[in-house]
């Protein structure tokens, strides 16, 4: 079994390594030029999987990585406050509250004169977490800049700053929004419907 096991883990490593090369191929030999936003796309998933490898450990999702940090930074916010910091819609982080709830991570409580909104807080449980999780994601941070000058390091973090900052600006002189999850499931249905309905007038033609 154990053989069996170690194996499995030989086999994965090999796979982790070859999907690293080929992407590393991609962007140096085949479109080096290639949008950047593909390429932060790939450093960002190869950081994340790096931190879900560790907080694995300790049986903590990236999901829940996410609410904990915010969390252990101002915990006592609301549930939307707490979707709007994490960027994600309030369906996804009632579906993770209920879950840290049940691992003993946070507790949702209702206080006095405001029964309408449901506020978030941490248990002692989930605030001890926070000195075993937080240096894998520091450590990832230094195996990602291993063998990069500081002065690189430096002109990339205010490089993606800009990107960010010119991004956000983009999106405030923009005349539209970016629909919730709900109503874009409704206009894919509403396009849905009309493009069957379109289709079926052609055929009784």
């Amino acid at each position: 079994m154990k053989r069996r096991v170690v194996a499995h883990g030989r086999i994965k490593r090999a796979a982790t390594i070859q999907e690293t090369q080929a992407i590393l191929r991609h962007w140096r030999e085949a479109v080096p030029n290639d949008r950047l936003a593909h390429l932060v796309k790939d450093a960002a998933r190869a950081l994340l999987r790096a931190l879900q490898l560790r907080l694995t450990t300790h049986g903590v999702s990236l999901g829940h990585w996410t609410f904990l940090r915010i969390l252990w930074e101002k915990e006592g916010i609301t549930q939307r406050e707490l979707s709007e910091q994490a960027g994600v819609m309030e369906p996804t982080t009632t579906s993770a509250l209920n879950a840290m709830e049940r691992l003993g991570y946070v507790v949702r409580r209702k206080m006095p004169g405001n029964r309408k909104k449901v506020f978030v807080f941490l248990t002692p449980r989930g605030r001890l977490l926070k000195a075993k999780l937080v240096p894998f994601a520091e450590q990832v941070n230094e195996v990602a800049i291993h063998n990069i000058r500081v002065a690189d390091v430096i002109t990339t973090r205010r490089t993606l700053l800009a990107i960010i900052e010119n991004l956000a600006e983009d999106e405030a002189n923009s005349t539209g929004r970016i629909p919730s999850t709900r109503e874009l499931a409704r206009l894919l249905a509403e396009r849905g419907a009309m493009t069957g309905r379109g289709m079926l007038k052609r055929a009784v033609r």
